[in-house]
């Protein structure tokens, strides 16, 4: 996997250079800050020029990119051994800006770990990688075949359940003091119907303006702060 941009290469070469597989610069790249750290790590090291670049980044690599292994998902019966409360639950999201923003909103809140389905959902990508800022590294992420049988495993270890829709309860008036699975739901339809009938709760956030959703992300951010805020 290609993954571009100053920010993520210096987190990966930071917090775990050994996934680098090669490192690619523009010829006139001159940060030296990376390139002592890419000396640093003794990795391989190639340069080329901006057409090559922009072929091979599909995007802004700001003059670096990274040859990465592919990301490891983790097994949730593994990690339903240990000492989880917060679990965020993702019902098929498609788009990986999205993915990336509620990766690093998760790292940022210390979430245990996230869970997203085989099919149907944007997966762990460069564009993923981009998104959350290299959080991704320190974010444990569960990808499993049956998303229904995932949450009545979360709720079999005591977890409590709790949606997101446009029709529900209001997301402050919910206890989010036990440990918490909250959905989020696809960004044009929402919650699978199945995975919404599953729900012990579903939050509701109140829209006061003209439009009637918020972005997926967003939704996410402000269910994820309010889980937190209920904690302490």
């Amino acid at each position: 996997m290609l993954v571009y941009g100053r920010n993520v290469a210096s987190e990966i070469l930071n917090f775990n250079p050994k996934m680098v597989r090669k490192v690619i610069i523009q010829n006139n790249f001159s940060d030296k800050k990376l390139i002592s750290l890419v000396q640093k790590c003794k990795l391989p090291l190639e340069c080329q020029d901006k057409h090559m670049m922009d072929n091979l980044a599909k995007g802004v690599h700001q003059g670096i990119i990274l040859d990465v292994t592919d990301y490891q998902y983790c097994k949730l019966d593994d990690e339903l051994k240990k000492c989880i409360q917060f679990v965020v639950i993702l019902d098929h999201l498609e788009d990986p800006h999205n993915l990336g923003a509620i990766i690093r909103t998760c790292e940022a809140a210390n979430v245990d770990l996230i869970i997203i389905p085989q099919d149907r959902e944007v997966q762990v990508n460069a564009t993923v990688m981009k998104a959350s800022a290299g959080s991704l590294l320190r974010m444990k992420i569960c990808r499993v075949t049956n998303l229904v049988q995932a949450v009545n495993k979360l709720k079999k270890a005591g977890f409590w359940i709790v949606g997101t829709d446009m029709r529900g309860t209001c997301y402050k008036d919910i206890d989010y003091s036990g440990k918490i699975g909250l959905v989020v739901g696809n960004e044009g339809y929402g919650m699978s119907r199945l995975v919404s009938e599953s729900c012990d709760f579903v939050a509701t956030i109140p829209m006061y303006g003209q439009i009637n959703s918020l972005n997926a992300s967003v939704a996410a951010s402000i269910m994820i702060y309010e889980v937190i805020r209920n904690r302490k």
